[in-house]
């Protein structure tokens, strides 16, 4: 009986084609779009899940008050670790963390390495990274020894046999002591080669509250509670002896949270050692993972129940001959069965085509065996039942229960409950689609705002060139000769490039009104750094040269030079207008004169204000080099450079990176968003346009004869296209009066995340509502232009 079911189903969808194609493919796509949405969700569900210890495993951030200012950090000093296991039964060990770049020698070969790590020697009893050669208990034991990655091994030896073989980092020989496991995709802990933290040098050995350069994980003996130890650490550090030795006076405080290792990635507002990701945003896919499967869903019932009106007469003759009503319930339910599963098919096949995609707009790396893991084979299984069920269930309840003589008139005519229904669903997928195509447009629209906001400095053609401890041995003589390139208008330098400045300090201003602390983001920089960047000053000077030739400059490696310049927002935090802070005295760590206000310049992304940033003359700190080019053939200048690179600078290969990419680079998680939403709008629209020709081919199918009539009768093209269009344009105007508040409300939510924002214009709502009615005017216009064109004789004989 089951057989017979399925042949007359596939015998009755040859014989429609057009409506089987329509709701195979519509559905295959949308299933498509849900199943690689579900990939990329379920990846990152499974950040750090795979260690042995996660649920015991936390990550320590920073919370402190020193100047009057509240600050969090992902880092902390080095003491941190080793205090809370000395004085902390509930922590059984720690770890501590560092990600560098490296340049490794091995042989005559060098590569540049921007996944070093160095790492407590527990390292591997509390993670579980898997060490394919060598002992977790002692492979970072060794003094200068290193553990490689499967992938690290093979790109420097071409092998994993490796033990014991040496390569040079930096100054350092080290011997490979451990072969790893490459970490997976889903850790937040990627390295290439791990070594011993204290081979750092000395500034890890000295046990500090502050200097926090450094992620702390933490490792909680069994059942030990976070929270309880939380609680315990901070009151430990209101001890007297202890708020003596981190320098905390007044109402400052140093305090520390406690944030589970696998909540790290989606709910941490602090990035470590890597970017996070966002709860948020997998909550956003997935509502719009469900969207799409209703509009895919909406169109599959629409189409059957407009379908199964053509039906009666069969469905008539059917029950005439005999069949029951469960034998017909069963019937249409065949149809639906066999649809979903040759969409269930279809779907696997569009989401391993459209994989490339999903990989270069989330940079993962998924692959086919992703799609076909058990779990998400069966949530296929799953959603292709109730779908099924759901779509075939309507038509197959009404008709099935219907009298014979009922169904076999002529004049048989669905419910008005089921015209009802057909109406709503064409409402809700063009509601869901334009609040999608809204939706992107705001997202849009602030990245283009983001990307062209004026910064406060120049991000484009600034070429960043990395400064390591031998270059700054003959820094000076690199600048003087680097300026000779043609191209080149001024060099300068800095510790961080001004996109993203992270370094945290304090310093204490004195005027008239007594001493201001104030915690500020601080900037050691070289001279004509605020000039080769094109920032502007609202009083004073850049640093020249005579700050580092003047009696009282610093001395080499201090902490700091004696000439300061402050930002607006630090002058104004203060209470100073800027010509007046010219000549006022300020301290980090020593005194030192502030000789100029810069005008504010964002140094974070524009999720964050511009906040007191202050910086200081230290060639001695810089790490990054800033080459200013004109632009005028980049690319000629660009090998110019390499070739002077590799005249000078022999121990490291070549490297750059352009400012305004890295500033791009702050908004990767939105940038990647936005591409998905603008996926996904194209995919709903598409879905809904389908959906919406399916219907108007059947209406017109439904009123060939009438049209046949009017065309008799003189009426023309637009006018018939109008007769059939009108009413679905009306269902479409209902779905954007609805999609329209909803869009702007949600829009405006995720524009709440931004320090600075647009304000969503009415062009928004205009394009995305015009978009909506001419692309469904055109989607019903196929059909109708081809039945008014129609010999009328022939349309006239269809019934």
């Amino acid at each position: 009986m089951l057989t017979t079911y399925w042949l007359t189903a596939i015998r009755y969808l040859k014989k429609h084609k057009l409506y089987a194609f329509i709701n195979i493919t519509g559905l295959g796509i949308g299933l498509a779009a849900c199943l690689l949405i579900m990939v990329y969700i379920r990846h990152e569900l499974r950040y750090d899940s795979f260690h042995t210890n996660a649920d015991r495993i936390v990550r320590a951030t920073m919370e402190y008050n020193a100047s009057g200012t509240v600050n969090e950090a992902a880092y902390t000093g080095t003491k941190l670790g080793p205090e809370s296991k000395r004085s902390f039964p509930a922590v059984e060990s720690y770890v501590r963390t560092y990600l560098s770049n490296a340049v490794v020698k091995v042989g005559d070969q060098t590569f540049e390495e921007k996944d070093f790590l160095y790492a407590d020697k527990d390292f591997f009893n509390v993670f579980s990274f898997a060490l394919l050669d060598g002992k977790a208990s002692n492979a970072l034991t060794l003094p200068e020894g290193i553990v490689l990655t499967e992938s690290k091994a093979k790109k420097f030896f071409g092998t994993t046999q490796v033990m014991g073989q040496q390569l040079q980092i930096g100054s350092k020989t080290y011997a490979v002591a451990g072969i790893c496991a490459d970490p997976p995709a889903y850790s937040q802990i990627k390295f290439g080669m791990i070594t011993d933290f204290m081979n750092l040098g000395p500034e890890t050995t000295a046990e500090q509250w502050w200097t926090a350069n450094w992620v702390t994980y933490l490792l909680l003996a069994p059942g030990a509670s976070a929270k309880d130890f939380e609680a315990k650490l901070n009151a430990y550090m209101q001890k007297d002896d202890v708020r003596k030795e981190a320098r905390l006076e007044g109402e400052g405080y140093l305090r520390f949270h406690l944030e589970p290792l696998q909540r790290v990635h989606l709910y941490s507002n602090l990035a470590g050692l890597e970017p996070n990701g966002s709860i948020k945003y997998l909550y956003m896919f997935g509502i719009i993972a469900m969207l799409i499967l209703l509009i895919a869903g909406a169109n599959y019932t629409n189409l059957a129940t407009a379908q199964s009106a053509g039906r009666a007469g069969e469905m008539g003759m059917r029950k005439t001959m005999g069949s029951s009503r469960l034998h017909l319930f069963w019937q249409f339910m065949g149809e639906s069965t066999v649809i979903t599963l040759l969409s269930g098919t279809l779907a696997l096949l569009f989401a391993w085509l459209a994989l490339p995609a999903l990989n270069s707009i989330t940079l993962k790396q998924f692959a086919m065996r992703d799609i076909l893991e058990p779990v998400m084979l069966i949530a296929l299984l799953g959603l292709l039942l109730v779908i099924g069920f759901l779509a075939g269930a309507y038509p197959a309840l009404v008709i099935s229960g219907m009298r014979a003589l009922q169904v076999m008139k002529s004049s048989f005519k669905l419910s008005v409950g089921s015209i009802f229904l057909r109406r709503s669903l064409i409402v809700m997928q063009f509601a869901i689609s334009v609040f999608l195509i809204i939706y992107t447009l705001v997202m849009m629209q602030q990245m283009q705002f983001m990307q062209n906001k004026q910064l406060g400095y120049q991000k484009e053609q600034m070429l960043i060139l990395p400064v390591d401890g031998k270059m700054r041995e003959q820094y000076e003589t690199l600048k003087e000769s680097l300026l000779t390139l043609p191209g080149v208008l001024a060099v300068s330098g800095a510790n961080e490039t001004p996109e993203f400045v992270q370094w945290g300090d304090g310093v204490t201003a004195f005027d008239e009104k007594g001493q201001h602390n104030v915690s500020v983001n601080a900037m050691p920089v070289d001279v004509e750094f605020i000039t080769t960047m094109g920032m502007q000053m609202a009083a004073g000077r850049d640093f020249g040269k005579q700050d580092l030739l003047s009696p009282d400059a610093r001395e080499e490696n201090s902490a700091s030079s004696k000439a300061f310049i402050i930002n607006e927002s630090l002058a104004k935090k203060i209470g100073w207008e800027p010509e007046k802070a010219i000549g006022k005295q300020v301290s980090k760590h020593v005194d030192g004169t502030v000789v100029g206000v810069v005008k504010d310049f964002h140094f974070q992304s524009l999720h964050e204000p511009v906040t007191p940033m202050l910086m200081f003359l230290e060639p001695g700190y810089v790490r990054q080099m800033v080459v200013k080019l004109d632009g005028n053939n980049v690319k000629k200048q660009i090998t110019d450079i390499e070739g002077w690179w590799r005249s000078r600078i022999m121990h490291r290969p070549f490297s750059y990176r352009f400012l305004d990419e890295s500033y791009a680079k702050l908004y990767a998680a939105e940038q990647r968003a936005s591409l998905l939403f603008i996926s996904v709008s194209v995919i709903a629209m598409m879905l809904a346009c389908m959906g919406l020709f399916g219907l108007a081919s059947f209406t017109v199918v439904q009123r060939t004869r009438e049209i046949g009539i009017r065309r008799v009768l003189g009426a023309g093209t637009m006018g018939i296209v109008w007769m059939v269009a009108k009413s679905f344009l009306i269902l479409v105007g209902i779905g954007i009066i609805i999609a329209i508040p909803s869009g702007l409300f949600f829009g405006k939510q995720w524009l709440n995340d931004f320090a600075y924002r647009i304000e969503p214009s009415t062009g928004i709502f205009i394009l995305a509502a015009l978009a909506a009615f001419c692309i469904a005017l055109f989607t019903i216009s196929i059909q109708t232009i081809r039945a008014a064109h129609a010999n009328p004789v022939k349309s006239l004989r269809t019934e």
